[in-house]
């Protein structure tokens, strides 16, 4: 079940930064109160390297792979991308982020910290700790269908998004620009009621990124553009600064751009840099390597 309208785009685009570069050395040497969104989705410490292949498919009577109908196809590997996700302390890496993150927000900033089960919890207790936890808002679940079922267990089929508001009685949440989502039974509510639909609550339903779709880039561990644009649309004003400093392959890059606001992206891996620069490429995009503009 996916309850997110398609992303749309402004009509006047906002600007992206791309630095190639330690994530905690360009946050120590940025000054205060720059940011008014910072979104992260950081690895989640799973203890192995995460590895996706990119591979193109095309009709071939000899071809490996059976399709629809018996039609036969050729794989042909073009590429892949990696990074690890094992730390021996977690906490460590993660906390000294976090207390950068909020020195970088404005005084009505908001912080995105997207997780799993493994260290939400652990993350949860740091930003209470930075952040004080009046400035706690909301988790967010983002629940979705796919993959394999434990057969020991109930199989983890969500991810958490902890909100965190710089200053908890002033800050950005565009009501008007949540999308809204169908009811479960349209009957009960009126003919009016529903083909206006409702707002969804905390739990958001919506698929990971289609291996084979158009959004996929082939990056590991890619989060739907439409999650990310209801964060940039509803959390955010045209014209702000955003900042993803674990920013992967770009995906709130281009939901804050396309939506006119300006994105800084920072990641020290130069696939997930070389992954932007080809999945941005409509956008204005200034490159900084180490510090030095491109």
């Amino acid at each position: 079940m996916n309850s997110f309208k398609s992303p749309e785009w402004t009509n006047s685009p906002g600007n992206i930064e791309i630095h190639l570069m330690d994530n905690l050395e360009y946050l120590k040497s940025s000054p205060d109160m720059s940011f008014d969104l910072i979104y992260v989705d950081p690895p989640f410490n799973t203890g192995r390297d995460q590895v996706r292949t990119r591979v193109k498919t095309e009709r071939d009577y000899m071809g490996d792979r059976v399709g629809y109908k018996g039609q036969r196809y050729r794989t042909t590997v073009i590429g892949s991308s990696s990074y690890s996700d094992n730390f021996d302390d977690y906490m460590a890496f993660l906390v000294p982020r976090l207390e950068e993150a909020y020195r970088l927000l404005k005084p009505t900033g908001s912080f995105f910290l997207h997780l799993d089960y493994r260290e939400v919890h652990y993350a949860k207790v740091a930003l209470d700790q930075i952040f004080g936890r009046e400035s706690f808002i909301n988790e967010i679940i983002w629940s979705y269908d796919y993959g394999a079922r434990a057969t020991n267990r109930w199989s983890p089929k969500h991810d958490n998004i902890l909100w965190y508001a710089k200053s908890p009685n002033d800050y950005c949440f565009n009501y008007d620009e949540i999308d809204r989502i169908p009811y479960m039974a349209p009957s009960l509510v009126g003919e009016e009621k529903a083909a206006r639909g409702k707002t969804p609550t905390d739990t958001w339903w919506n698929t990971i990124v289609s291996p084979n779709g158009k959004e996929k880039t082939g990056y590991p561990t890619q989060k739907p553009l439409a999650i990310l644009t209801r964060i940039v649309r509803v959390h955010s004003r045209k014209g702000d600064k955003l900042l993803d400093f674990f920013a992967g392959s770009g995906s709130f890059g281009e939901a804050g751009a396309s939506n006119g606001r300006d994105v800084t992206l920072v990641d020290s891996n130069p696939e997930a840099v070389a992954v932007m620069l080809r999945r941005l490429s409509m956008f204005n995009i200034h490159p900084v390597y180490n510090g030095v503009s491109q």
